[in-house]
């Protein structure tokens, strides 16, 4: 019977499947090279947590493909020959202003061990892919230029000038685009590209004649040198909304999307999808056609404010990365579906996620019942979210609320064997747990700590009252006072949750007193207010004698 509901990841694969079936084009390309689905970025400072998006974006298609036995993988391009256009505030700008205007694979990194600054900020998030779970092809554009991958296509660029001229000169009027050749060399004098402007194309001899100009643009200042290059292997590039057009038929690209503000009428997508079309004969990407350029994916914003790599803006990928375990960052990527902005508040979302991954686990192995659709696409977020091999059944996990409450009462060098010894005194654990299991509860006790000394409003804050005054025991009327001393004796011993629970609800009506009352007795006692974390686990954390002493009323 076919499946009524499909994810979103597994109908993109559908539909890309579809468009190169109708296509003789991209059949040939698909029989010679498969499916590719390509992102790129320009690492013109720390990578901000929204080019992430594109990342697990992508590489859910591309999962989503191979899982239909379409041969495909997903391949993430670092822009290297893009200029230097700014120095981020966290850069020395004495030292970096000279390089203004260089490709920035020609800029050096501001640390040691990585061959540029380009390397530098791109492969400090790619390092970090193995852990995310993100399988992906990693390439450098300026390689592809230095080997001559797009020869092919800067020729056919130079030789079609004056119609991609009148594609800008359609789609923005006169601008600088319509007056220059589409082609940016690198001076051979002072080494820069954003200030190099082309205007002759000598075809049979293929050299291009350029002058670097001193003010072409307001962030780097050209020397003014006038010149003729080859445009070939890495002596230049095409101005980015030409090169993506070019990339999809030299790289073979069926699948590419990008944030929607390259998606907006006029925009970037709109000039590279009008190229591809009428330049190099090539089907635009998904979710791209000739006639529909499509829509990009929204925003990742983190407390309301979108973000920028080169200004420095925002939150960036390594930061989040840190903050949270790598398959919530997915959970939180996969789950949220592309045309809906996503905005993190680390706070309130971070409880949330380990809340709502914890229940997706559970639909996923059936222990949470829910209606059709639902128990797909949580099905799918979550295979698509796990990090290697699915566990065959649901591991044990603390929930996150219990996990920062006892980071706060535990002393961090004996957490773990504490932890483990109250689940099982408490009847929570009634097995041994594997070496994977260990390693998950031990990452959350980690990620809680981090939550509570970073991120927590004051409300999740815990400080056990060492000593009992006056001032609280005035607070507690008599009947208060005698069913937590009740509660008090009945603790003497190792009990269950649900033991506690009940003799509470007992106690409750033995001195006529609602047992919410009890709990701020015992609130008020323990924590000095008459409010904290679930007050059962919360006791169950606690030394045992120490317990039975406070609600004695004794210090």
């Amino acid at each position: 019977m076919k499946q009524k509901w499909i994810y979103w990841t597994d109908k993109v694969a559908e539909e890309v499947r579809k468009r190169v079936e109708k296509s003789p084009i991209l059949q040939k390309i698909v029989k010679k090279k498969g499916y590719i689905v390509y992102d790129e970025k320009t690492p013109s400072g720390r990578i901000h947590i929204g080019a992430a998006r594109g990342w697990v974006i992508h590489d859910c298609i591309a999962k989503s493909m191979r899982d239909k036995g379409m041969k495909a993988k997903f391949i993430l391009s670092s822009d290297d020959m893009d200029p230097f256009d700014s120095i981020p505030p966290d850069l020395n700008k004495e030292k970096y202003k000279k390089y203004l205007g260089m490709p920035l694979r020609h800029v050096p990194s501001p640390e040691k061990g990585y061959d540029n600054y380009a390397d530098y900020f791109f492969f400090e998030c790619v390092e970090k892919f193995e852990d995310f779970g993100i399988e992906a092809e990693i390439e450098r554009t300026g390689d592809r230029y230095e080997r001559g991958d797009f020869n092919k296509a800067i020729r056919t660029v130079l030789d079609n000038a004056e119609k991609i001229k009148e594609i800008y000169r359609r789609i923005y009027g006169r601008t600088i685009a319509t007056e220059k050749l589409p082609f940016c060399p690198i001076c051979e004098n002072c080494g820069k590209i954003g200030t190099t402007l082309a205007y002759e194309w000598d075809p049979d001899n293929g050299i291009v004649k350029y002058v670097c100009k001193p003010n072409l643009v307001p962030w780097a200042e050209g020397c003014g040198y006038e010149g003729e290059i080859s445009p070939f292997n890495g002596n230049g590039k095409m101005p980015w909304k030409v090169e993506w057009a070019a990339k999809w038929p030299t790289i073979g690209v069926v699948c590419e999307t990008a944030g929607k503000d390259h998606f907006t009428k006029g925009g970037a997508r709109t000039i590279a999808v009008a190229i591809s079309c009428e330049i190099f004969k090539y089907p635009p990407p998904y979710p791209s056609t000739c006639d529909d350029i499509g829509k990009g994916y929204e925003f990742f914003l983190v407390g309301g404010k979108k973000m920028s790599t080169s200004k420095g803006l925002g939150v960036s990928f390594i930061e989040v990365f840190n903050m949270l375990p790598p398959e919530l960052l997915r959970f939180l990527m996969i789950k949220t579906r592309p045309e809906t902005a996503i905005d993190f508040s680390p706070d309130k979302n971070i409880p949330f996620l380990f809340r709502e991954f914890d229940k997706y686990e559970r639909i996923y192995f059936g222990l949470e019942k829910v209606d059709e659709r639902d128990k797909v696409n949580a099905s799918r977020v979550y295979e698509l979210s796990v990090i290697g091999e699915i566990p065959k059944e649901k591991p044990f996990r603390i929930s996150f609320d219990f996990a920062v409450m006892l980071v706060q009462v535990l002393p961090r060098e004996e957490r773990l064997e504490k932890v483990i010894g109250i689940l099982k005194r408490t009847g929570h654990l009634k097995k041994e747990l594997s070496d994977f299991e260990i390693k998950k509860l031990e990452e959350t006790l980690r990620y809680a700590e981090k939550w509570v000394r970073e991120f927590a409003p004051d409300r999740y804050k815990i400080k056990v009252v060492e000593e009992l005054n006056e001032d609280v025991l005035r607070k507690l009327s008599e009947k208060q006072k005698e069913a937590l001393k009740q509660l008090g004796e009945f603790l003497k011993i190792d009990r269950k949750d649900d033991e506690i629970w009940d003799e509470i609800r007992k106690i409750a009506g033995r001195v006529d007193l609602k047992p919410e009352k009890i709990f701020e007795a015992a609130y008020l006692v323990l924590l000095g207010k008459p409010y904290g974390p679930r007050l059962i686990p919360f006791i169950q954390s606690l030394k045992k004698e120490f317990v039975v002493r406070r609600f004695k009323l004794k210090s």
